[in-house]
């Protein structure tokens, strides 16, 4: 851990240096990458998943306004045919380690930005709690902290009405995360779950428990590093594994938008999970557990979200991020929106596959069986049966 936190604080002072306002093009410059928010992790631990996009030199430049190119919440509603849609006031929740003191703020400076209604702890739309449920916040992480703001404020984008409940463990092994789950699922009014972090392939019986909760819709990021194989939570057999894809506006388009294989995308097949039943007509190649079950943006360069996170302990400014920690939160909202959670959420896009945009171009790497890494029609590894076209599929 002693690593972890290191690491994070290296990024911050990375991401700090630019003092000038960014020049943020349409499209990706030369040398734009993505710069992972957390270190790697130990086996038994996870690392969150979310991406920052920066120039060549590995610097973000600070900014008072949100980049020209990040998703805002219009052209995410619009890409994912969301717009008007209503959850009713169901609430998200959000699981992730460490703690953030001033996410209520960061999230009312993006809310305003976009217009959006306020969302706070005093007007009871949104509620932090510790992995227990209680007030015992835990101490900060900046890179978490900054897997929290992506989160929040995606789940903002995605559904506007919805409550947000993020509840904070005290660190990133499973057992915190997964008593975290926990607590999230005995919340009344929480309907889904987002889970933006993963580590190594781990089995269902020893940490899959808490995220076996029928009835509620529990996301899990595939991982940001191509084909590498499975990664838990993505890997159990409980939770709908959520890959991602590179988004971008395709104007001559009947729907507007295009979809590839985001390189980065996790996908393999399970060592110790059990396939998912609903899929075992879709020709996944593993005789096990696949990942991803679904997808959607998580490209930071290419379907980016516009977000506003913490540099340090008191600062923050606006940039673009990505990752399958943009998937996620994307997902859980859209099952938050269709209301619709019974018995295991993970079947219900198999049961319902024409209701997704399939992605049927590019890959992730190279492996054997090909649809475990490259695009085609169905099912493939790093987009699952596709993104959502409203949430006819869920």
């Amino acid at each position: 851990m002693r690593r972890s936190i290191i690491g994070a604080v290296l990024a911050t002072a990375t991401l700090v240096l630019g003092l000038t306002a960014p020049t943020w093009a349409a499209s990706p410059a030369a040398g734009q990458h993505g710069m992972h928010a957390c270190a790697p992790t130990a086996p038994g631990t996870a690392a969150c998943h979310a991406m920052l996009l920066v120039n060549r030199d590995g610097v973000s430049p600070a900014s008072a306004t949100p980049p020209a190119a990040g998703l805002t919440p219009a052209l995410l509603q619009d890409a994912y045919k969301l717009t008007g849609l209503s959850s009713g006031g169901r609430t998200v929740a959000i699981v992730d380690a460490y703690g953030y003191a001033n996410l209520g703020r960061d999230l009312g400076v993006y809310r305003a930005q976009f217009g959006l209604p306020a969302c706070t702890t005093a007007n009871g739309c949104l509620r932090i709690v510790d992995q227990n449920g209680g007030s015992n916040l835990p101490r900060a992480n900046i890179g978490w902290a900054q897997e929290q703001a992506l989160d929040a404020q995606t789940v903002s984008a995605a559904c506007p009405d919805c409550k947000i409940l993020v509840v904070q463990a005290k660190s990133a092994s499973f057992a915190d995360l997964g008593t975290a789950v926990n607590t999230a699922a005995s919340i009344a009014g929480v309907v889904a779950i987002s889970n933006s972090y993963g580590g190594s392939d781990a089995q269902d019986t020893t940490y899959g428990a808490p995220y076996n909760h029928p009835g509620i819709a529990i996301t899990a990021s595939t991982g940001d590093n191509g084909y590498q194989g499975a990664s838990f939570p993505a890997s159990s057999a409980h939770v709908t594994a959520v890959g991602g894809t590179s988004l971008t506006r395709a104007a001559g388009s009947g729907r507007g938008w295009s979809e590839s294989v985001w390189n980065g995308a996790g996908s393999g097949c399970s060592a110790y999970n059990a396939a998912l039943a609903a899929a075992a007509t879709f020709g996944t190649g593993c005789s096990g557990r696949a990942m991803a079950d679904v997808s959607a943006a998580a490209d930071p360069a290419a379907g980016g979200m516009a977000i506003y996170y913490p540099t340090s302990a008191t600062k923050s400014t606006w940039g673009q991020w990505g990752g399958t920690s943009e998937s996620a939160p994307i997902i859980a909202s859209v099952y938050a929106l269709s209301g619709n959670t019974t018995g295991y959420a993970n079947a219900l896009p198999y049961q319902r596959a024409s209701g997704l945009f399939d992605v049927t171009s590019g890959s992730n790497g190279s492996c054997t069986p090909v649809q475990l890494c490259a695009a085609r029609a169905g099912w493939d590894g790093p987009t699952g049966l596709g993104t959502p076209n409203g949430v006819a599929a869920f």
